[in-house]
């Protein structure tokens, strides 16, 4: 596989990981999942995870990676490369393992003191990749070994942080977001 190859198949593999965290943004709300609660002086994970973002992200990546799967061929023969169609449990482990990722590092911030909107540099960037890539992977392990070799997945952590900047970076001047990252 060529380096742009490389790169569309890395973008097309992770669109239903990167969209559920922008839609929860976008259509979330509501019951914190934690529901208040603290661990010791610190809420769990705080206002900003809700059942309904969470709920509403998920259906989103997966819808979209429904739609990509029906996409791919045409696309594909367009750009002249093979692009990865997506299974249901595909499209849910990508989609709800970056909303879990998200939420971890969520726990993961109020543990270190961290309130809500603050940078925690890296995490913030990476942490629905961990958690798409690692839910993928086990849930279908074949399907994961085939599209996310050692240079797509070298892509994807070079790719995604600056997506992340820049998306947050939009969000934040159309005032959906407190902060730019």
């Amino acid at each position: 596989m060529d380096v742009v190859s490389t790169l569309v198949v890395a973008f097309w593999a992770m669109l239903p990981a990167y969209v559920p965290n922008n839609a929860a943004v976008l259509l979330g709300g509501g019951r914190p999942i934690d529901g208040g609660r603290t661990l010791g002086e610190r809420r769990v994970l705080g206002d900003g995870k809700t059942w309904r973002g969470t709920i509403v992200g998920t259906a989103v990546g997966v819808a979209l990676a429904l739609g990509l799967s029906e996409l791919a061929p045409t696309v594909g023969d367009a750009a002249n490369v093979t692009l990865p169609t997506f299974p249901l449990p595909v499209a849910f482990a990508l989609a709800l393992g970056a909303m879990l990722g998200d939420i971890g590092a969520s726990f993961l911030k109020r543990r270190t003191g961290r309130e809500r909107g603050a940078a925690f540099p890296g995490l913030d960037q990476l942490d629905f990749v961990v958690g798409a890539l690692a839910l993928t992977a086990v849930v279908d392990p074949a399907w994961f070994g085939e599209w996310f070799t050692w240079p797509v997945l070298a892509v994807v952590v070079v790719l995604t942080p600056l997506l992340h900047i820049g998306t947050n970076g939009v969000a934040y001047v159309l005032d959906l977001k407190q902060e730019p990252w």
